[in-house]
């Protein structure tokens, strides 16, 4: 617990200096970061500067800025005490999100009975996952996420790098995880992305894998790779093209479905009315990315111009800045973005 925070400010300068105390040197250390990265990333994000003295940060820019560095570093430190770790990724979190905010319930019915699935603690959403946790980084991810446990049927829209899918399968891994579903159906149109790969070898699975890696690694992050591969081949995961779907009835099952501006309106229509008892289904997809033929219209376009005004289907838009990959990447995306004629 932190036992000390002093604030000045100068009568004749508009620099605010924060001076805060933290009791457990070990996890100031940790809250420092390796060479002191982490608040280099705060200096850096919020225009702040940052001192270590002893056991003590000060927080030293202006009002606004200096406040807010403080509450991130207080928002952190809370997360060591209560055992959890500080990574980069937690960093950028509090910086996107702020390091506010009060509990919340998320409401949703399951196949249990159970009324309430409490998901904020603090202020933050968590995923419950079998090798992690699993926390929203900007407000669009968190609206996401509770959108997902609120609904049964629900779209994220957005461009690459916005964790549409990661969150999904973390959502579902969850459910899975809690008894709420019985499977985890993931699945994707396997459609080239402007290059042809030409008959590949193996059977089947080896020749639809490689389209389906991406949701692999995203099932690898939250299970370990041996309860992978035993779901896997149980049949409690299943990972297959969006073809493989016809004529099945998927009830009791938290499903997925990636990639979706690549899949025709008659597959996307295919698709939506497989959802059966029980199950909840996420439709993720970027309309900046489509592979289908030329002329041949995306089923997320007409998913979106369809079925927008329908209750108790969510839908949620993402941009470039709820990228959390490289910064880099939400710079080309603004890049390509400006230099569309359609927009």
């Amino acid at each position: 617990m932190v036992t000390n925070v002093l604030t000045s400010q100068s009568e004749s300068s508009d620099i605010l200096e924060t001076v805060v105390e933290f009791p457990d040197n070990f996890l100031l250390i940790d809250l420092c970061g390796e060479y002191d990265r982490n608040l280099a990333e705060i200096e850096k994000k919020l225009g702040v500067q940052i001192l270590r003295r002893g056991n003590q940060l000060a927080v030293i820019g202006e009002p606004e800025q200096a406040k807010e560095a403080r509450d991130v570093l207080l928002a952190l430190y809370q997360r060591l005490e209560e055992g959890r770790t500080v990574e980069h990724g937690d960093v950028d979190r509090e910086l996107r999100m702020g390091a506010g905010g009060s509990a919340e319930r998320i409401e949703t019915e399951d196949a249990g009975g159970e009324d309430q699935l409490e998901m904020f603690k603090g202020g933050r959403v968590e995923i419950k996952t079998r090798k992690k946790p699993v926390e929203p980084r900007t407000d669009a991810q968190k609206a996401y996420v509770q959108a997902l446990f609120a609904n049964e049927l629900a779209f994220g829209i957005g461009p690459a790098g916005t964790g549409k899918t990661y969150l999904a399968v973390a959502v579902g891994v969850s459910m899975f995880i809690e008894g709420h579903v019985d499977r985890i159906i993931l699945s994707r149109p396997a459609v080239e992305a402007g290059e042809k790969l030409g008959y590949l070898p193996g059977d089947m699975k080896d020749k639809v894998d490689p389209y389906m890696q991406p949701l692999y690694d995203a099932l690898n992050d939250f299970f370990p790779a041996k309860q992978v591969a035993k779901l896997i081949e149980e049949k409690r995961i299943e990972i297959a093209p969006l073809a493989f779907m016809r004529g099945r009835t998927l009830a009791n099952a938290f499903v997925v479905l990636d990639e979706a501006q690549n899949a025709t309106s008659m597959q996307m229509k295919m698709f939506l009315t497989r959802l059966g008892e029980g199950s909840r289904m996420v439709i993720t997809g970027d309309r900046s990315q489509i592979d289908l033929p030329r002329g041949v219209t995306s089923g997320l376009h007409d998913a979106e111009r369809l079925l927008s005004n329908i209750p108790k289907i969510a839908f949620n838009y993402f941009t470039s800045k709820d990228v959390v990959r490289h910064p880099l990447v939400a710079a080309i995306i603004e890049a390509y973005d400006a230099d569309d004629p359609a927009k």
